[in-house]
Parts: structure tokens; sequence; C-alpha cells
């Protein structure tokens, strides 16, 4: 089993990060190469742009500590866990960290090269959001 973690300084309040991924239905706006979504209680089934759908098991929306984890629950897991965790540093200054735990391992070498540029997205949307 593999983890892998990245993480990201933002310019902007936790508060204004939190807001772009608290929100299941959001991912298509920030994570690459994620072109849809539908959500149904704690399933949300994201859409690649190739048209492979995805389904995921939301596990946590905790707007207290900032975190939104999940599942990918699809076969070709065996196990996956993904965290973003957006922690305050101050007042407009954020650390919003994407951590993925994934077997098999490829798969989470897979997921985690998309991090980077979620966390670059997170990053562009929450530091205009704040001007």
């Amino acid at each position: 089993m593999a983890s892998l973690r990245h993480e990201r300084r933002i310019a902007a309040a936790p508060d204004v990060v939190w807001d772009i991924v608290r929100r299941p239905e959001s991912i298509p706006t920030w994570f690459p190469g994620i072109v849809s979504c539908t959500v149904d209680g704690d399933v949300r089934v994201i859409t690649t742009a190739t048209g492979m759908e995805i389904p995921e098991k939301i596990m946590t929306i905790d707007s207290t500590i900032r975190r939104f984890a999940y599942r990918v629950t699809a076969p070709l897991y065996e196990f996956h866990l993904g965290v973003i965790d957006v922690i305050e540093i101050g007042q407009f200054d954020s650390l919003c960290v994407y951590s993925t735990t994934a077997e098999p391992d490829t798969l989470a070498l897979l997921i985690a090269g998309g991090t980077v540029g979620a966390l670059d997205e997170i990053q562009r949307l929450a530091e205009a959001a704040q001007g």
C-alpha cells in the first residue's frame, strides 16, 4: 500500500480555501481530468475526460477541522483513501494538504500525480477569491 502527500501554501484565508474543496460537486472545477460528477447522499461518481465513471464514498466533510475524506470504491482499487486538509497558518495564509493512500501502489501514484494539479487550481481559485 502506497501513501503520498502533497501540500501547498496558499495566500488566502482558510475558510476561502475550505469553501472550494468542501463541496463534493465542485471537484470538476479544480481536479485535472475530471469533467463532471454526480452526488447522491454520500456517494459521488466522477467522470473523467476519457469517459470513465469512478464511484467514491464520501467519508467525512468536517468544517470544524476543515477535512474532506473520500474513498474510491471502483473495483480496480483494493483500497483507497483521499484526504484534503485545510490548515490555518494565519488570517490570510493557509496550508492545503492532499493525501492519498491506495493499493495497488501504481494507482496511488496515478492519483497523487493529479493532486499536484488539483493543488495548483485550488490555490489559483482561492487566491483569486481572496482578491
